[in-house]
């Protein structure tokens, strides 16, 4: 179990996007002096919390990173997510997710930034059949989004291996949730729970749910699912483990799985509002069930979970997405 140390200043990419700025605020919360980096090509300036000092730019502009000076750690959370996009335009995944990311890496070692907590993926560990997944298993990404982050990985071992920095791969599952100041909201939406609060909301005519014939009880993915307060908790404990390990891999999920069909009927519950449901095709990459073994993060990081049951994520988000006023 790791112990909290003083760190005076955190570099956090991303901070204008929904795990971003919710860390930042937590570290902010903390005591800690946090920059936050982010070209706003998916996040909002209004996202990054108060406290904060706010640069914007690429996390992969070497002079822009210079000119911050040198910081006790890195979060690394900036990066494309989605899966399906990859499929389509893998370059600008791999150009993005790995090319930007090793250009951050090779900035903050010559500037002797010490620890580096990267947001990593489930996503590498691809189609497993075998639940829950632990960090041995062994890693197959089915998309271009997972193999980005699967590479990114190899590079930061080597990295580690020959002592040029102290890297923690967070592989965590579903993000969901949300706060009063950072609500979950992605353009385009890709994820299930806002997409669903949509619909409760008759902001959307109908929920679309990709495939119901997976071999698994209902037919629909089962996902686990962790709410962002608990996975910002994880990666500021992982910021004090680095000083004790010198590399890190852990799982971040709840260890518990739902399908989409369970996801849906929890949605109707908490809003009280009953919408229509379509099912259509497959999406391509997205493997049938991702269930964490989060056993590790819990004993190296002392880390437990205080906000990831399904009817709280989703109450969560609804309260969050209702001050959106969208």
């Amino acid at each position: 179990m790791c112990r909290e140390v003083s760190v005076v200043k955190v570099l956090v990419t991303g901070a204008a996007g929904f795990i971003g700025s919710t860390t930042a605020e937590l570290l902010l919360s903390k005591g800690h002096e946090v920059v936050a980096v982010d070209n706003l090509a998916s996040g909002r300036a209004k996202n990054v919390p108060v406290g904060a000092t706010f640069v914007e730019g690429d996390c992969g502009d070497e002079e822009l990173i210079r000119s911050i000076g040198t910081v006790d750690a890195c979060v690394h959370f900036a990066a494309r997510i989605e899966p399906g996009e990859s499929m389509k335009y893998p370059e600008v995944f791999f150009a993005n997710n790995v090319a930007s990311t090793l250009r951050l890496l090779q900035t903050l070692i010559e500037l002797e930034v010490p620890r580096f907590v990267f947001s990593s993926s489930c996503a590498v560990y691809g189609d497993q059949t075998e639940m829950p997944i632990d960090e041995m298993r062994s890693i197959n990404p089915q998309s271009p989004y997972g193999q980005s982050k699967r590479m990114v990985e190899e590079a930061m071992s080597w990295l580690v291996s020959c002592g040029r920095v102290r890297t923690a791969s967070m592989r965590y599952f579903n993000a969901a949730g949300g706060t009063l100041s950072h609500p979950e909201r992605h353009d385009p939406e890709i994820h299930l729970i806002p997409i669903a609060l949509d619909a409760a909301a008759g902001r959307r005519s109908h929920l679309e749910i990709y495939g119901d014939d997976y071999p698994t009880p209902d037919g629909t993915c089962i996902r686990d699912y962790i709410h962002v307060s608990d996975l910002a908790e994880a990666h500021v404990l992982a910021i004090s483990a680095l000083e004790v390990h010198a590399e890190l891999v852990l799982n971040l999920g709840s260890g518990v799985g739902y399908s989409n069909r369970e996801i849906v009927a929890c949605v109707k519950e908490v809003t009280g509002v009953d919408f229509e449901v379509r099912f259509t095709g497959r999406r391509p990459g997205d493997p049938a069930a991702a269930v964490a073994s989060n056993g590790r993060a819990r004993d190296v990081l002392g880390w437990r979970l205080e906000h990831s049951e399904l009817e709280t994520i989703v109450r969560d988000a609804w309260i969050a997405y209702q001050s959106m006023g969208k």
